[in-house]
């Protein structure tokens, strides 16, 4: 379990819930060389939609359960979210004491079939770190909690990456991966940011219909799909990839960027 200072809680929780809010973190909410990185803001427009449409929120990032704590504190998050989706597939949710503690039948699920998965495919992943080693100078990263990744020296090694190795991993068509910018963690395919973002919406009693996402970078393709929201948000500064995504399903993308994005958009589906 992490926890966040003493003093920070969520919001008065909502009986009944009406309204799903999932928000990227590093690049969409927050910008590191903002003052702050997080703008007030956006806070004051997760305060008016609790009151005005019993919208409840959450954080849906890359970053581990430590890392996303330290993100807050950094940010100095003046309450918490109402859930977390870390590692773009585990779920957690505060307690009465601040304390985030893990949704464990999902979790749990989750690395069970990770775990099958990656056994499963362990010769594909020796082809691909063949392929990678001897055409790129990207590294190969094995470690504990994430079986397998890559980190790329540019974006544009990235990409050619990401096109050889899309033949060798239909072998496992369980097998895919959670890209951002030079960065890359293979994973199961059923457990991924819009997954989890449904997961979570269910267990609030809500539905798609009901749910708002936005994010900037190629691991929230899925989340910003119309299979988990319906309304679909990016900031000024998202890679191109998801601009195309946003514009095709006609969703919004913001003038301004990162955490100032979020706001306009927030207001804009939501005045």
């Amino acid at each position: 379990m992490m926890r966040y200072p003493a003093h920070v809680r969520s919001l008065d929780a909502c009986p009944q819930p009406n309204l799903i809010l999932s928000f990227d973190f590093d690049g969409t909410l927050h910008d590191p060389a903002g003052v702050p990185p997080v703008p007030r803001e956006f806070f004051s427009e997760i305060r008016r939609l609790r009151e005005t449409r019993s919208a409840v929120w959450g954080i849906n990032t890359g970053r581990s359960m430590p890392h996303v704590v330290e993100g807050f504190i950094e940010s100095a998050f003046p309450f918490l979210p109402d859930w977390i989706v870390a590692r773009e597939r585990e779920i957690y949710f505060p307690n009465n004491f601040g304390r985030f503690v893990p949704h464990l039948d999902w979790n749990k699920r989750c690395e069970k079939d990770i775990n099958k998965l990656f056994k499963k495919s362990r010769k594909v992943l020796k082809k691909i770190r063949r392929e990678v080693e001897e055409h790129t100078g990207a590294q190969y990263i094995e470690m504990h909690g994430e079986p397998a990744g890559l980190i790329s020296r540019t974006e544009e090694e990235m990409e050619w990456i990401v096109g050889h190795i899309e033949p060798i991993m239909a072998e496992v068509p369980e097998l895919g991966w959670q890209r951002n910018s030079i960065y890359l963690r293979f994973g199961h395919r059923n457990y991924q940011k819009g997954t989890t973002l449904t997961e979570v919406a269910r267990l609030h009693g809500l539905g798609t219909a009901q749910t708002f996402a936005a994010g900037d970078s190629h691991n929230d393709i899925e989340m910003l799909s119309v299979a988990h929201c319906a309304f679909a948000a990016c900031p000024a500064n998202a890679v191109g990839a998801i601009r195309d995504a946003v514009a095709t399903r006609g969703g919004l993308t913001t003038l301004a960027a990162h955490g100032f994005g979020v706001v306009e958009a927030l207001r804009a589906f939501f005045p």
